[in-house]
């Protein structure tokens, strides 16, 4: 179990490592609480990446802990709604100046009194239904839940007095893309896809009326708010959603502007020929396969995610499931393996392969993007 939970815990260090200027050792500084307290705070001096924040210890963990996962329909959008808003706030939070800090200001019961119906409470920002009787197709068009999620983030900023305040906020509306609903208790589920158009529409006027809430909460008057809408996939789909649009919502200002499109997109490979969008990488994925297969022929599928932005790929992410015969039979094919990576792929593409059996994770390789030399880690 052991060489199994480190990669993870490494992972999870990366995503907050910071890339303030590196500190001779740690540096113990005063945080401001939601009740105006202060607490001693220390700001690691560990530099691991450039290219996210630092984060606070003691870890603070989201007020509203434990939501996302029931909210959100698969893992693949729990973890990128939240990461997806990560990488949106650096576009207004650079990782120069802030720190990250999990949600403080929203918590479980706050939110989940904004996510219910209307009808069901007072502060609900989905449409209300009749309090009798059961769902029909038609209202189901008519009134479906169109937010299932609001993810919260918190940026801090250190003062000169050797205090750590918040900066601004960032908060992520996971709106559905697809309603499921029964038309009777224990009945079968049914479901009711919802138009892009109305999607969009929906979110900026629930961010608008979610801003106005928030300037009204102690701590949140004045700070810079992010905002990010976010298309969350069906259930049986095996790629997350992605972000569509953000807006700003500048110091004491109490609705946002500037809306943005965001044209981010997860696709799965292999991809059907016939798709010229994708038929490069297609093509390169679609080699790597065949020559894996020609030296393991046991294979259940070999399945590659590719993330691009702005129609351009940023990151393949391939998943090689394998029978675990044994150690020397291991390292030679992740020797072949890795050789294939370099051959196939662009230099520009960063690509990560993972090999697993049923005993677990067998090796990692990593391209970076413009590298000569590949990570390759097999594990003991």
């Amino acid at each position: 179990m052991k060489r199994i939970r480190w990669i993870p815990a490494i992972i999870s260090l990366t995503l907050l490592a910071g890339c303030i200027p590196s500190l001779s050792k740690d540096t113990k500084v005063n945080t401001e609480t939601k009740k105006s307290e202060e607490e001693a705070t220390i700001i690691p001096s560990m530099q691991i990446s450039d290219q996210y924040y630092r984060t606070l210890l003691p870890y603070q963990e989201s007020m509203s802990r434990g939501l996302v996962v029931s909210n959100i329909y698969s893992k693949y959008d729990v973890k990128e709604v939240e990461s997806g808003l990560l990488r949106l706030s650096q576009r207004t939070f650079s990782p120069d100046d802030y720190f990250f800090q999990e949600g403080q200001m929203l918590d479980a019961e706050v939110l989940s009194s904004w996510l219910a119906r209307s009808s069901q409470t007072k502060d609900g920002l989905n449409p209300s239904r009749p309090k009798e009787g059961n769902m029909t197709a038609e209202l189901a068009k008519k009134a479906p839940i169109y937010l299932a999620h609001i993810v919260e983030q918190n940026y801090l900023v250190k003062s000169d007095k050797n205090e750590v305040k918040l900066g601004g906020v960032s908060i992520g509306l996971a709106m559905n893309s697809t309603y499921y609903y029964q038309k009777e208790d224990f009945g079968a589920t049914y479901e009711e896809p919802i138009p892009q158009a109305v999607i969009v529409e929906q979110g900026k006027k629930m961010a608008n009326e979610i801003v106005k809430r928030m300037r009204t909460m102690k701590g949140l008057e004045k700070v810079p708010i992010t905002v990010g809408l976010f298309r969350q996939e069906s259930r049986n789909s095996i790629v997350p959603g992605t972000y569509f649009a953000s807006g700003q919502v500048g110091e004491g200002k109490a609705s946002v502007s500037d809306w943005t499109d965001i044209n981010e997109e997860f696709v799965l490979f292999p991809q059907p020929v016939s798709e010229e969008k994708y038929r490069e990488v297609g093509q390169s994925f679609n080699k790597f396969k065949q020559d894996v297969e020609e030296y393991f022929s046991n294979f259940t599928s070999i399945v590659g995610t590719g993330f691009y932005q702005d129609d351009h790929i940023k990151k393949m992410t391939i998943d090689i499931p394998i029978q675990f015969y044994g150690t020397a039979e291991i390292i030679g094919f992740t020797q072949y393996m890795t050789g294939l990576v370099m051959e196939h792929f662009p230099a520009s593409m960063h690509v990560e392969v993972s090999v697993t059996s049923i005993n677990g994770p067998e090796a990692l390789v990593i391209k970076e993007a413009d590298e000569k030399e590949p990570y390759v880690h097999i594990y003991d």
